[in-house]
């Protein structure tokens, strides 16, 4: 007894020895609740989402999405934690560790209108968010307890590994708010829905859409030296579909643990009834072992005793490995993670383990991120936007190669294909994980790529068979992987990359001359057919594409000098001057750039690959901008600031431009604008339109999205402004963004566009690049910030950490700290004023750098 006693007040310290608190960026009160969906997953491997009130929905873990998807049928009974309380006098509660239902919520046609609707919940909550963590605060003035659960999974910049984990940690920190000692049990109940993965309905004989699952799935329990908990598998699933896989619910208590691996069968819902009179009787839960349904309803509890007035915790994992995927394609091109464990079990063995040392470095990261000197709302916008990385709309196949969707419908894939005109615009990935963005990079320059320099914007899968299936290129897509792949050569400082890539880079930027393509005479002038993120076909020059051409002519003259290729880099600066020249003098108008529409007399001048709409025209092409003053016209100049490239255009024209889009396309108030397509932005919502036409001359059938509202648009927009001074009105259109993502009209961990989880918003990252100037050379060995006081978090996707910068007489001192990853750095810039080291120099993780500048 003494032994059990004393074995359970360690396990009682190592919990809260290793639990780590974190800074809160971001409050929403019981008003800004009902659309929050947090995802806890890791980098390509689905994830289940914590709500604001604490409920666990969208199970996305089975290789798809699944919004709406509540793990299992939906009404009483599907996963949810739950507490049991005993007083210091014998009187007992039992909670549903859940926020209060919201009225809205409250009609249905037969009584069932949300899961989990009978049970028990919490009177009041409010949510907290730094993500990846995220915060659920339940009280109530009748409970003797109040309650948080923190909610996340590992997310460790530059390890990849680290932040791909197929897990949710759920912390329940209860604490005894009485003068007495009180006993706690808190519970996790699941159904084994393997097999079901929220896609496939019946009908049932009240009329609602029953998901389909599998037959006698098996719950076992499972104990080890570092976890205990239920295994879950099915033998009745096929083992090569994207539904066939294990899940596991676990805790790393080793005492005041019970479990049931089923309960009674579910006819009229006793299958619930029977788990919550076993649960409120003590606390304690009763096995039993005969499996009564298909999907059998498992439960785990931990129970202790918590003092007066203190707090003990409560740590459960839920863990998943479902290692066929499919995704767009015919074949299982399977998932990465999947070959690093063996099952779910595996995963939570892997994570009691190894998580204090990753939910540290976790902190560490968040909390570098919350010192920087930056507005919340921009800290806000970078960060909860990383959760994109981990939704179903990113992926690694098998051998590790990172591929994204677009975003995602409520139950698919939205337009497959890594799509490049889509990606181009994200930072994410490229500063935060290198390694995973070079996977990108060496599949487009590789297999997407042929002979000819054309590049597939959508890949297909298999990769080394089909990722040229689709045969269409586009411009915009081109030009910005071009930059791209400059930009993590950069980062990187691998020559070898360039070396063995360069080829390819070259080919794909002499696709745009061939005869009747984008640039078919070679001018520096794009003016042919040029297909596009607008999803149609440009016909003449035109801003958007043009200035990402200017960006790719630059880049390519960068790494044909570093290939010592002078001829080619000559070549290539020839055209950037006149492209320059040309859009300065000809599509500038002295507000904004806009498009010349004009086409070529045949057909036979278009070069087939350019025209991915499957139609050519050669007079009176719909679809154009036209006059139209278009809200990310500059994106290239954007990235080219982003990568150091310099002004592509002349910089005056650019800070009148950006005045423009702010004056033309900015509206306070949604409430009388007419939009005949989607919306994102709605009532007195203020946003950035993606067009307006303030000169008059819009076409009759304008490119589809000019009266939408789209974030990674305005991001694009806003984070130019801050680059060119324009502070107020680029905070102004970041606010509006996030003021829309209140988690009461919409999730703030899912900006939409065409999908949830869109990874254009992803672009968001590059506005902290921009407030702290941050720039960084592998190549040169050169890292620059802009001259401005205070704390700020820097990151090039191999190494991250902080810059601590203070005025001191006529120069600065400066504090330079890696804190994961070393860096070759020989020489250090703050605004105009440079420090040089000698050759070789590293700044080594947790060996900061002391520097004088004057």
């Amino acid at each position: 007894m003494k032994k059990a006693i004393l074995i359970s007040f360690l396990w009682i310290f190592i919990c809260q020895a290793y639990a780590q608190d974190f800074p809160i960026l971001k409050h929403y009160d019981q008003q800004h609740l009902y659309r929050i969906a947090l995802p806890l997953g890791g980098i390509g491997t689905g994830t289940v989402s914590i709500s604001g009130k604490g409920e666990l929905r969208d199970w996305e873990i089975m290789n798809r999405p699944a919004k709406g998807f509540s793990g299992g049928q939906m009404g009483n009974g599907v996963p949810f934690f739950s507490i049991f309380i005993k007083e210091a006098n014998g009187k007992t509660h039992t909670k549903g560790l859940m926020g209060p239902l919201d009225p809205v919520d409250y009609q249905d046609k037969e009584g069932r209108p949300v899961d989990n609707h009978g049970i028990p919940r919490f009177r009041q909550v409010s949510f907290d968010a730094t993500y990846p963590f995220g915060q659920v605060n339940l009280s109530d003035p009748a409970l003797p307890v109040s309650v948080r659960l923190k909610a996340f999974n590992p997310f460790v910049p530059t390890d990849s590994e680290a932040s791909g984990m197929p897990l949710a940690v759920l912390r329940y920190e209860v604490k005894n708010t009485t003068n007495q000692p009180i006993t706690v049990s808190v519970c996790g109940l699941m159904r084994n829905f393997i097999g079901n993965d929220g896609s496939k309905t019946r009908m049932d004989w009240k009329g609602d859409l029953i998901p389909i699952g599998a037959k006698n799935n098996q719950n076992i329990f499972r104990k080890s030296a570092k976890v205990q908990g239920i295994f879950m598998y099915s033998d009745s699933v096929k083992k090569d579909t994207e539904q066939w896989g294990t899940m596991a619910l676990t805790t790393p208590a080793q005492t005041g643990v019970s479990y049931r691996r089923s309960s009674r069968s579910n006819d009229w819902e006793n299958a619930l009834l029977d788990f919550w009179d076993d649960f409120s009787q003590d606390g304690r839960l009763t096995d039993k072992d005969k499996l009564t349904d298909n999907d059998p309803q498992a439960s785990l509890a931990v129970s202790m005793e918590i003092p007066a007035n203190q707090t003990r915790t409560f740590t459960f994992y839920i863990t998943w490995h479902f290692p066929n995927r499919f995704a767009w394609s015919s074949e299982n091109v399977g998932n990465y993670y999947a070959t690093q464990y063996s099952d779910a079990w595996e995963v939570a063995e892997n994570t009691a383990e190894r998580l204090p040392e990753l939910e540290r470095q976790t902190v560490t990261f968040v909390k570098a991120f919350m010192k920087s000197k930056l507005p919340d709302v921009i800290k806000e916008a970078a960060l909860f936007n990383l959760s994109t990385l981990r939704s179903q709309t990113v992926f690694r196949i098998k051998d590790g190669t990172m591929m994204g969707w677009e975003g995602c419908m409520d139950n698919y894939g939205s337009c497959q294909g890594s799509c490049t005109h889509v990606w181009n615009y994200e930072q994410a990935t490229g500063f935060l994980f290198g390694q995973l963005a070079q996977t990108m990079r060496k599949v487009e320059f590789g297999p997407a790529l042929d002979e000819t320099g054309f590049m597939s914007f959508r890949v297909g899968l298999p990769i080394k068979t089909n990722a040229q299936q689709y045969k269409a290129a586009a411009a915009d897509g081109q030009m910005g992987t071009i930059m791209r792949f400059y930009r993590d050569w950069q980062l990187s400082g691998d020559l070898q990359l360039l070396q063995q890539f360069y080829p390819a880079v070259k080919r794909s930027l002499q696709f745009a001359w061939l005869q009747g393509g984008w640039d078919g005479n070679k001018d520096g002038i794009m003016e042919g057919c040029q297909h596009n993120t607008m999803d149609v076909e440009y016909y003449g020059p035109n801003p958007q594409m043009q200035i990402w051409y200017l960006g790719a002519l630059r880049a390519m003259e960068e790494m044909a000098t570093a290939m010592n290729e002078p001829i080619f880099a000559a070549e290539c600066r020839q055209l950037f001057e006149q492209g320059r020249k040309f859009a300065d003098e000809h599509l500038f108008n002295g507000e904004y750039y806009e498009q010349i529409v004009q086409t070529a007399s045949s057909k036979d001048l278009i070069l087939k690959a350019t025209v991915a709409s499957g139609r050519a025209y050669t007079e009176n092409p719909p679809y154009q901008l036209g006059k139209g003053c278009l809200v990310d016209q500059l994106i290239g100049q954007y990235m080219a600031h982003v990568y150091g490239l310099g002004y592509l255009v002349k910089p005056e024209h650019v800070q009148k431009t950006l005045q423009s889009i702010f004056k033309y396309n900015h509206r306070a108030s949604m409430f009388n604008h007419f939009n005949n397509m989607r919306s994102y932005a709605l009532g007195d919502e203020a946003a950035l339109l993606m067009a307006s036409y303030p000169r008059g001359g819009r076409p009759t059938v304008p490119f589809p999205y000019f009266s939408e509202v789209m974030t990674g648009f305005e991001y694009t927009a806003a984070i130019g402004m801050l680059y060119e001074g324009q502070r107020d009105a680029g905070l102004q259109c970041i606010k509006n963004i996030r003021n829309r993502y209140d988690g009461a009209k919409r999730s703030p961990f899912d900006e939409a566009e065409c999908g949830h989880h869109y990874a254009r918003a992803m672009t968001s990252w590059g506005a902290v690049i921009a407030l702290t100037g941050f720039q960084y050379s592998g190549v040169q060995k050169t890292m620059s910030f802009s001259s401005q006081e205070g704390t700020f978090f820097w990151s090039n996707g191999y190494a991250y950490g902080t810059v601590d910068i203070k005025k001191l007489g006529q120069g600065f001192s400066v504090k330079l700290t890696s804190l994961k990853g070393n860096v070759p750095l020989e020489r250090f810039t703050l605004g105009k004023i440079t420090k040089s080291f000698e050759a070789n120099t590293v700044l080594k993780e947790r060996e900061p750098f002391s520097i004088l500048l004057r």
